[in-house]
């Protein structure tokens, strides 16, 4: 039953892949837009939906169970906030905010109010995901020890033809890194410590290119990521995953996330499990298995989530919190490439 009525914020990019989403949806129903451009409103009359240039216009004259939040990060507090006000639960995309102290008082305001705000790290609905999370928790691996990740791909010059893609925080290690961040928290565990360096090297653009990434867990494990916006490799999640139709398929399957234990090893995003048949010794045969994918839309999974979420059915699977956490851990990535310190992520409090 279509019955839910959700309301989308901004219609950029990722704003119209929600609009079509919901479009194709068969649990809910798109209720309005909210864009304060002329290409907005032109975008919602082709739809034949209703259309609002401000959004707490839409907010309170249609009154929709949900709202979708795809607008500039630095937007995120103020509408979140204004969903929380009228018992509205918000799905708000990634990053939750453009600072720990806005995504501090979403988080605060949701609690305090108890109206559910979800982020949207879309990954964590990817079944790939799920089973590797249960395969994990099972015990499949035995104690984690250490993982490897692998986020290089390449971005032609026309996307840097927006300013602040060339400014920082415009760059891979806010936009694109933060879904590993957040991969392996929701997989791994809670991060304790980050050390990184960061190069600028091949474009000279004041923001970052590349950037090498040492996490220290709470639960002892280590994690090497390895990131570049500039570089020609299919090693990077949306090229390997078949995530997305707007990424061609690899010709042969591709491995790009590497998770040891004590007891076994996976990668993804094949789910390729290796563990020892019989004795476990560096002198026996390692036996390879074959875990098998279930495809899905994530984004899709994501949006049925928010439907059963506004009905009251399901708690959010990553709260405002959570995304605050992972905010927190990827700015920490930023200062540590910049002071060339450890920082530890739970003592960040950027105002």
């Amino acid at each position: 039953m279509n019955d839910v009525a959700v309301a989308v914020i901004g219609t950029g990019a990722i704003g119209r892949a929600h609009v079509e989403t919901i479009r194709r949806s068969d649990s809910c129903r798109l209720a309005a837009i909210a864009e304060p451009a002329a290409a907005g409103k032109a975008y919602a009359e082709n739809l034949g939906v209703r259309w609002y240039s401000d959004p707490r216009d839409l907010l309170a004259e249609v009154k929709p169970a949900a709202a979708i939040i795809a607008t500039p990060n630095a937007t995120h507090r103020e509408l979140a906030i204004a969903c929380i006000e009228r018992g509205i639960v918000a799905l708000v995309e990634k990053p939750i905010a453009s600072t720990l102290a806005d995504a501090a008082a979403i988080a605060a305001a949701s609690e305090r109010a108890g109206v559910p705000v979800l982020v949207g790290h879309h990954r964590r609905h990817n079944p790939i995901v799920r089973r590797a999370r249960a395969m994990i928790a099972e015990g499949a691996l035995g104690r984690l020890t250490n993982a490897s990740v692998l986020y290089t791909f390449f971005k032609p010059a026309d996307y840097f033809e927006m300013a602040w893609r060339r400014e920082p925080g415009g760059g891979p290690v806010l936009i694109n890194l933060i879904h590993e961040i957040d991969l392996i928290r929701h997989l791994c565990g809670e991060i304790a410590s980050v050390q990184a360096v960061a190069s600028n090297a091949v474009r000279g653009f004041a923001v970052e290119d590349s950037a090498a990434v040492l996490l220290r867990l709470v639960n002892g494990a280590l994690v090497t990521l390895n990131l570049s916006d500039t570089a020609v490799t299919p090693w990077s999640w949306d090229l390997a995953s078949g995530e997305s139709p707007n990424y061609p398929p690899q010709p042969v399957a591709v491995q790009t996330h590497f998770i040891s234990g004590t007891e076994g090893s996976l990668g993804l995003p094949t789910l390729e499990y290796w563990h020892y048949a019989s004795a476990k010794s560096w002198f026996a045969p390692i036996a390879r298995e074959s875990v098998g994918i279930e495809r899905g839309d994530p984004y899709r999974a994501q949006l049925d989530h928010l439907v059963r979420v506004a009905r009251g059915q399901e708690s959010p699977l990553i709260t405002a919190r959570d995304g605050m956490l992972t905010l927190q851990a990827t700015m920490a990535v930023h200062k540590a490439a910049e002071t060339g310190q450890i920082v530890r992520p739970d003592q960040e409090t950027e105002s």
